[in-house]
């Protein structure tokens, strides 16, 4: 297996790649991790996926190992769908799948939208493709939390103390509801706060996931899934903050799509059940 990183110059800098290969000739698959501005970090298990066929990370611009410019004005999807389409063309990609999380599925719409040529497949691995949907998802999973949490959470919205330690503390009790349910959290995940851009989250999404105030709150391409023509995948965990309802609904806008729910877990099932997960991305990419 040979691995091979470096850095690629897009729009407002350079960002960082890193390509595992074993030599096959098949097509290769880019991973989108999510955030906005979290980097690939808590995705690199992912790199299983190369006993088939070429898998290449990014950290987008912003986070992870590639630069952190300080101009808010490059923080928007649009430069983004740039930024790809620049790495598509710096690796010679002439065909190539998508693997989007979270974000990373509105990125992989949003890209595929506006670049359609060369994209073989498409995973959307819990998906958001409509932020007011997810907005109205998450009203919903704050329901299912204890009622002083919902407090905490509701009066620190109300007043703009979202970055208050109360706030941060109700925000992860959510977290380990829909986001990761393991416990303990997997060491290694602590490590990769250090890689996570906290300005580009807030700027585009928001002070939390379930509170959308950024500049992607009005995104929604469902009224375009139809027209997505290549083999696509929609993916999620049971108690995914992506729930399987919408998730579920995406699928069905899309034609001749597959759906699969991981039943053991929240919003990372590529952490929370590896080998099903890995599996599933496997046949379907096969």
């Amino acid at each position: 297996m040979s691995v091979r990183d470096g850095f690629i110059e897009v729009t407002g800098g350079r960002v960082w790649y890193q390509m595992h290969d074993n030599g096959t000739e098949k097509t290769p698959v880019i991973i989108l991790h999510g955030g906005p501005g979290s980097s690939h970090y808590s995705l690199q298990g992912l790199k299983e996926l190369a006993e088939d066929r070429p898998v290449i990370f990014y950290d987008q611009l912003g986070c992870g190992h590639s630069d952190r410019p300080s101009d808010t004005s490059l923080w928007n999807i649009n430069r983004f769908v740039e930024e790809l389409a620049q790495i598509k063309e710096a690796l010679h990609l002439d065909d190539f799948h998508i693997l989007g999380h979270s974000w990373g599925t509105t990125l992989a719409a949003a890209y595929y939208m506006a670049h359609p040529e060369g994209v073989k497949s498409i995973i959307f691995s819990s998906p958001c493709l409509s932020a007011p949907r997810w907005a109205e998802d998450q009203k919903r999973n704050r329901e299912k939390l204890p009622i002083n949490v919902q407090i905490t959470l509701n009066t620190c919205e109300k007043f703009g103390t979202t970055d208050t330690l109360e706030y941060k503390e109700a925000t992860e009790i959510f977290n380990n509801h829909f986001v990761c349910r393991m416990d303990p959290k997997p060491e290694f995940l602590k490590y990769g706060a250090k890689y996570k851009n906290k300005e580009v989250y807030n700027l585009m999404w928001g002070p939390s996931e379930f509170h959308v105030t950024g500049n992607l709150k009005d995104f929604d391409c469902t009224n375009e899934l139809h027209t997505i023509t290549i083999p696509t995948l929609f993916t999620c965990g049971r108690y995914d903050e992506a729930t399987p309802e919408s998730t579920e609904y995406f699928s069905s806008l899309t034609p001749g799509s597959k759906f699969h729910v991981f039943e053991n877990s929240a919003h990372m099932p590529y952490i929370e059940q590896t080998q099903e997960y890995l599996q599933t991305i496997k046949n379907f990419l096969s």
